[in-house]
């Protein structure tokens, strides 16, 4: 029987092969197949960007920024509405158009260069031509799928940054000559892996950008215990990760008798200086994306969905879900803005207004905050304790939670941890154990939290700077083991940037991709120790010999 769609990108992928006929995450087989179609006329707009760059030419922000845009678009749990994506794709079609009347030398274009069919109906029948599986050989398949899950995630960066008027000319055409070579067949087995680990630099590049853009705008996260609880106001709960976003709705409430809230990654947001002076922003409410059909249900207000982490809403709150800028879903209002606008949120704060306060689902704080700023303002204090023994090892447990109960082993791991172990964190991954009572060594919380997984760059420049501070020659010499558990393409150029600083030994789980064909997972495990999960009681062994 033909597939409706293949799509295998994110950790929850069907029978961790593919998902053929709907996607687990709820994406209907027409709007994976639109977004393999965006991707297809997104490699062929940046094949010409990629030839007007050699021939001298300036490609502008906007027409980066779009690029950058299509791409996060595609990411998991990002936008559901197929009229979106087929907007997109005209849209990049004309600009498309105009670039190739500027392009000097129009030989050897690939069809994707060239393809330029505006009717649906045509759309439709080429979608199905374009996707994961019109690359035949497994490994070449394998390694340009690696590298496109790596840039959707590197794509996520960029647009931050961007909305926040910060742009890297060279990562932004790294990026396109990236996505332009995953269309050139001659390429090998070899260049491919090149290419990979050259897309872990370019993402390192990436998050630094992100960094200087979060923290040059809102100041360096401080450490900051964060209310789970509500007040008695109605209020508006915003998810995702756009902090710009954030601070313009926080702008728009002041004064409005509505209260703000974070919800999973929007969490960090409470540990910038910035955001601190505005009193009626109460909290977070709430874990971590996958448990949205019942916190946003019980919240009551309406709720802004700002990046990807949607779970397709149930009818009963629908219709207080809005979302904007890379998200979206059908029958959902977006609030329309692209870089350099500000956004009109009064719609969905006099919608608040005629809303409940939210309903208590617990009480208490959670602390956080310890982005590489912070956590470097302490490292006598770290270093000292390492030196006495009290801190023997370090854990990193950064990455993305999720629904399968194979990941309730996160919980259970850092409750069997060693008492003198610390964990280092980023990324929704956090809400598996962020509420345990886990103590403290020396006054040293034994959960540190850099924040987003966007803000994973904060674990990175900690190990470096560990390295230097006990004058190792090699990261891996360091007395820190990574534990990381994956689910979406962020987590890939995460994964990429760490072995491009070559950081070797890393466990993923809850599962290995299944986009890593046999021969290429056999790569990662034998040139950078990549392995997987076991049993907590043998990983415990593993990591810690006891």
């Amino acid at each position: 029987m033909e597939n409706m769609m293949f799509c295998y990108q994110c950790q929850e992928t069907a029978s961790c092969s593919g998902c053929t006929k709907v996607g687990v995450c709820g994406k209907k087989p027409e709007v994976a197949n639109m977004q393999d179609l965006l991707i297809y006329v997104t490699k062929g707009i940046s094949e010409i960007t990629t030839r007007l760059r050699k021939e001298g030419k300036v490609i502008s922000k906007d027409l980066n920024h779009m690029i950058t845009l299509n791409l996060f678009t595609t990411i998991t749990n990002a936008n559901f509405d197929e009229e979106i994506f087929y907007e997109r794709i005209v849209m990049t079609l004309n600009a498309k158009k105009a670039l190739l009347e500027e392009l000097t030398n129009k030989d050897n274009l690939s069809k994707a260069a060239l393809w330029e069919n505006f009717d649906k109906d045509e759309m439709a029948k080429k979608a199905k031509t374009v996707g994961v599986l019109a690359t035949e050989n497994e490994d070449i398949r394998s390694l340009r799928e690696l590298i496109i899950y790596g840039l959707k995630g590197l794509s996520a960066y960029s647009k931050h940054a961007n909305a926040l008027g910060f742009d890297n000319e060279e990562v932004d055409a790294f990026l396109q000559e990236a996505l332009a070579k995953t269309l050139d067949d001659t390429l090998t087995v070899n260049e491919l892996i090149e290419l990979t680990m050259a897309t872990g630099k370019s993402g390192v590049d990436g998050m630094a950008l992100l960094d200087g853009a979060n923290t040059g705008t809102y100041g360096n996260p401080e450490i900051t215990k964060v209310n789970i609880g509500v007040g008695n106001k109605p209020g508006i709960l915003i998810s995702g990760h756009d902090l710009k976003d954030l601070e313009m709705l926080l702008k728009q409430t002041e004064g409005t008798g509505v209260d703000v809230y974070t919800h999973s990654e929007m969490l960090p947001a409470h540990y910038y200086p910035a955001f601190k002076k505005y009193k009626h922003f109460i909290g977070n409410y709430g874990n971590a994306w996958w448990k949205q059909k019942e916190e946003f249900e019980s919240f009551n207000g309406p709720i802004l969905m700002t990046t990807n982490c949607i779970v397709p809403p149930k009818d009963s709150y629908k219709d207080r879900v809005y979302t904007t800028g890379a998200a979206g879903f059908p029958g959902c209002k977006h609030i329309p803005g692209t870089v350099g606008v500000e956004k009109d949120f009064s719609e969905i704060i006099e919608h608040a207004k005629k809303c409940a306060a939210p309903t208590e689902i617990e009480r208490g704080e959670i602390i956080g905050g310890f982005a590489h700023n912070q956590v470097l303002a302490l490292a006598d204090k770290i270093v000292d304790a390492v030196k006495s023994g009290a801190i023997k090892k370090f854990v990193v447990m950064a990455g993305c939670d999720g629904r399968a109960k194979s990941r309730n082993y996160y919980t259970d791991f850092a409750k069997a941890l060693p008492k003198d172990a610390v964990i280092l964190t980023a990324g929704c991954a956090k809400y598996k154990y962020n509420k345990l009572e886990l103590g403290d060594i020396g006054g040293i919380p034994r959960v540190l939290d850099a924040g987003q997984c966007n803000d994973s760059y904060s674990l990175a420049l900690i190990a470096l700077k560990l390295k230097e501070v006990f004058g190792l020659e090699d990261i891996n010499e360091l007395p820190i083991v990574f534990n990381i558990a994956w689910y979406e393409q962020k987590a890939v150029i995460v994964l990429l940037s760490l072995l491009y600083l070559g950081v070797k030994n890393i466990h993923l789980g809850p599962t290995l991709p299944a986009f890593l064909s046999q021969n290429v997972a056999k790569v990662l495990v034998e040139n950078f120790g990549i392995a997987g999960i076991g049993t907590v009681e043998d990983d415990i062994e593993l990591f810690f010999g006891k």
